[in-house]
């Protein structure tokens, strides 16, 4: 049995742009852009998660997360449970701390940056 896997992904909005970041060369789906956030520790809320993230990875505050929705994928060697919440930015300016690059992208233009494939079903609820 494959193993799985709850991730946490932040959906950051600022005058209609959405905050990507790139995943770091040499990890699984490197070079990849995503939603910014990453894997539930045990114990850990999903919104808990989220906030964690965004603070280890672009060194901001967002405010409380607010479910989205969650996608199930299946990857070849783990299944992916991608919860995405809403939340916007209290305190701090992005900086690439923990990814290799961030971005501020309007909808119509993801298809300008390649996601993962368990990215898709968000990216085209936000694209409606």
């Amino acid at each position: 049995m494959k193993p799985h896997v709850q991730v946490g992904a932040a959906l950051i909005v600022q005058d209609g742009y959405y905050l990507i970041t790139q995943r770091n060369p040499g990890v699984h789906l490197g070079g990849f852009w995503e939603f910014p956030g990453g894997k539930r520790y045990d114990g850990e809320s999903l919104e808990d998660c989220v906030a964690r993230e965004i603070l280890e990875e672009l060194d901001i505050e967002v405010s409380r997360p607010v479910h989205f929705m969650t996608n199930h994928h299946e990857y070849l060697e783990k299944v992916v449970e991608l919860s995405f919440f809403k939340c916007s930015i209290i305190s701090g300016v992005p900086k690439a701390v923990e990814c290799a690059a961030f971005s501020w992208v309007k909808p119509e233009n993801f298809s300008e940056f390649e996601f993962p494939p368990a990215d898709i079903p968000v990216i085209t609820m936000l694209q409606k």
